[in-house]
């Protein structure tokens, strides 16, 4: 029978429109102003701060709409604005340092909606607001590390040589390498300045009884240091925040030595600062076993060891060469040893596999160390106005190499929070040198609230014009068409929601309004092709039948080129060129099956297999 739809298929068309329907109904419930509360570091949120909070909150008279404490972080959502701002600073002046406390935007959606996946769609920077960070990279540091390796280059190959020298180190002038006679200085020099790729820059001076050859890095080696400080930082960033899930982001240069990130719709603020403006890395020393503890306290250890602290307390001697760093480590994950005490397992890639497998051969029986190693801002300024950034080192395990290590190992002698954090931040990569956030905003709403309620009345007078049209021109069929215009925003709207990286942005409206137009348009070629085939003589059924076949190829024929053209938008474009690739491409989806499956289901219903002898279309 011409024009029926069998039930299993009718119901799939409700089903799909429900489901729409149903990741569409978030929202509409809005935004709670709310404070968030993470533990730095490691410092465990627990009922007991939350309780705290509240009692703080209600002294100040504070009223709070609701408090969550979930996953390690607090959430505590008040009525409006003032309140989240007076919150906030309450919260921080009583916790301190130990807590990040930051502004955020907590969907209102009800629990049970939440539990079943149901969430609002995610708004862009021009919508929603998110938090922009200027980060400055010290450069400094990037230039004392390097140093430090080279130091560690020029006594392998000067040992490799068998070139005596007396010592080298980094000082301020330079690198200082000392011998103890000319003949010796100029062999050394002759070698080092045939391998340093005119990175180094080489003069010899005297210094009493020793003879002093000063290496200096050239202008165009500390640029090329410069710069790949800052592109690296820049790769690296942008992996913290992919670990962070944060859709959408903008992560750029600003000169020499700045870094913009900004996270549009970011709902762990708290949480994106501690990870991005975080510079943890580890390294691994063997202990230095020969040098006495309490005489190395006193001032009397060997020019290659160190006292460094030890996390538990006290202190221990290791030896400065390192024996592998967290460049080599692909992966990173917390876990549990078989006492439930947290621990890291890691992963080194072939290189790095190799040398740990070389190292603790040759060490089987002897203590090793994990030095931590965090770069923290000081609050105070160089004289060049970079932030001071202050080097904390701890020692947070010692211990006896059994066996063979290869690729695979566990660190541990952390607390839950620290494993969690250090994992990811091995697993981004270890920022090449320390960044500091010299400036942070919150990006409020209310620019963005404007281009929505701007971007909703164009989509809404738009809609308006299109409604009455189809209702006018094509009667009957006319409103079948504005159920399917309808179905297919709410659909667009459901879909955005439930995809986790699609983000709304003010061109993804734009993009909505497009879907709109591009909507109506198949249903009109279909309503054509109907009327075409009423007055070539065809039968009422058969004119459905004819009109929407007709009409099919065409409307794929159009869509599908407009679908591959956003495709390449999204593939090439930055930022909010693929919110609206994605709003597009979503929108084609939808209005082709509102256009040509809802609407044939429903006039299927209504007159599909009946003797007609009219038609209102």
């Amino acid at each position: 029978m011409l024009n029926k739809y069998p039930m299993w298929k009718n119901l799939l068309v409700i089903v799909i429109i429900a489901v729409g329907a149903f990741y569409a109904v978030p929202n509409l419930f809005g935004e709670d102003h709310a404070v968030q509360v993470v533990g730095t570091r490691g410092t465990a949120v627990t009922p007991a701060t939350e309780t705290q909070v509240e009692q703080l909150l209600a002294s100040k008279g504070i009223k709070i709409k609701r408090s969550e404490l979930e996953n390690g972080q607090l959430l505590v959502r008040v009525n409006n604005a003032e309140d989240q701002l007076l919150a906030k600073e309450a919260i921080a002046s009583t916790l301190g340092e130990n807590f990040s406390v930051a502004l955020n935007l907590a969907p209102a959606t009800p629990a049970w909606l939440e539990k079943l996946g149901a969430n609002p769609m995610k708004l862009g920077l021009d919508l929603r607001g998110g938090v922009h960070f200027l980060m400055e990279v010290d450069m400094s540091e990037a230039i004392r590390k390097m140093e430090d390796a080279k130091v560690a280059d020029f006594r392998s190959q000067l040992r490799e040589q068998s070139i005596r020298y007396a010592g080298a180190k980094a000082t301020p002038k330079g690198i200082e390498v000392r011998f103890r006679d000319a003949e010796t200085l100029a062999k050394a020099e002759q070698y080092l300045k045939t391998h340093s790729n005119n990175e180094m820059e080489f003069t010899d001076t005297t210094d009493g009884d020793n003879f002093v050859l000063l290496a200096t890095m050239s202008e165009h080696y500390l640029r090329q240091i410069k710069e790949d400080a800052l592109t690296q930082n820049i790769t690296t960033i942008r992996n913290r925040v992919n670990e962070l899930g944060v859709a959408e982001p903008v992560v750029q240069r600003q000169g020499a030595e700045r870094i913009i990130v900004e996270l549009p719709g970011v709902q762990d603020t708290a949480r994106a600062k501690e990870i991005l403006g975080a510079t943890a890395s580890i390294e691994f020393h063997m202990v230095d076993q020969k040098t006495d503890l309490a005489a190395a306290k006193a001032g009397r250890i060997p020019a290659g060891s160190e006292v460094y602290k030890r996390r538990e307390g006290g202190e221990v001697v290791l030896y400065k060469d390192v024996m592998l760093t967290g460049d080599h480590i692909t992966g990173a994950q917390p876990s549990f040893d078989q006492y439930s005490r947290p621990q890291v397992s890691i992963n080194l890639d072939a290189k790095g596999g190799s040398i740990f497998s070389d190292v603790t051969k040759d060490n089987i029986g002897k203590p090793m160390a994990t030095l931590f190693i965090e770069y923290k801002d000081s609050g105070e300024r160089n004289p060049d106005g970079s932030v001071k950034m202050n080097k904390v080192e701890e020692v947070i395990s010692v211990a006896t190499i059994q066996a063979r290590l290869g690729r695979n190992f566990v660190i541990t002698g952390l607390t839950h929070g620290e494993a969690q954090n250090l994992a990811l931040l091995l697993r981004a990569g270890a920022l090449i040198a320390p960044v500091s956030i010299v400036e942070e905003r919150t990006i409020g709403p209310s620019l963005g609230a404007e281009n929505i309620q701007n971007g909703l009345q164009a989509m809404i007078w738009g809609m308006v014009v299109v409604l009455l049209f189809m209702m006018v021109y094509y009667r009957a069929f006319g409103v079948i068409a504005n159920l399917a215009l309808t179905a297919n925003l709410v659909m667009v709207v459901g879909v955005m929601s439930m995809i986790p990286g699609a983000v709304l942005t003010l061109p993804g409206i734009a993009g909505m309004v497009l879907t709109v137009g591009m909507a109506v348009d198949g249903n009109v070629l279909i309503n054509e092709r109907i009327r075409e085939e009423l007055r070539a003589g065809r039968s009422i059924q058969q004119a459905i039948h004819e009109g929407y076949g007709n009409a099919f190829s065409t409307i794929a024929d159009a869509n599908i080129t407009t679908f591959i053209t956003a495709l390449i938008l999204f593939a090439v474009g930055t930022g909010a060129i693929k919110g609206f690739a994605v709003t597009l491409m979503i929108g084609i989806a939808t209005s082709m099956f509102t256009a040509i499956v809802g609407t044939r289901a429903i006039v299927n219903a209504l007159w599909g297999g009946k003797r007609l002898k009219k038609l209102s279309i």
